[in-house]
């Protein structure tokens, strides 16, 4: 079988991010974040059209969004590649050696993250970038409510 060799590149992939991912969620290292804090996690194999982190530690950076409490924050995953996409918000930073990096929050991909996947902190998107993330974030991700009952009844009619 032609595909053999795929899948069995790609199911070794997420027997290496097993591994990795029980030694980090043993760990008692917690790097201290805040809201802005561009950091690098270890985010792993996922499925489907989840990001995936890179390399041999599954690392990607995230923009910090909320910070829940010393264990778990919601993030956004960033990108190199941009796109002229509303689910798209490119900005620039400066890492940590100075150098301006050219990043798109991927805004469709937003999720909560524990902080024992947190590597090490890069940099920190500018206080206006985060406000026009935080606007274009809430803009994507509006439902849709113009199809609901008046009537405040669910469409499925439960209450």
């Amino acid at each position: 079988m032609e595909n053999s060799g795929f899948l069995a590149d790609f199911f070794l992939l997420f027997d290496k991010w097993n591994a990795k991912k029980k030694k980090r969620s043993v760990s008692k290292k917690i790097i201290g974040i805040k809201e802005r804090d561009i950091v690098f996690i270890e985010m792993g194999k996922n499925i489907g059209y989840e990001q995936d982190g890179k390399g041999e530690e599954f690392l990607r950076p995230v923009v910090i969004y909320k910070k829940y409490n010393r264990n778990m924050f919601l993030g956004i995953p960033l990108t190199t590649q941009l796109k002229d996409n509303r689910y798209y918000f490119t900005f620039t930073y400066k890492n940590r050696g100075e150098k301006e990096i050219e990043n798109a929050a991927l805004l469709s991909q937003i999720r909560v993250y524990d902080t024992k996947r947190v590597k090490y902190k890069s940099g920190v998107i500018a206080k206006d970038d985060f406000v026009l993330l935080h606007k274009k974030l809430l803009e994507v991700n509006r439902p849709d409510v113009s199809n609901f009952p008046i009537e405040g009844k669910s469409p499925e009619g439960i209450q």
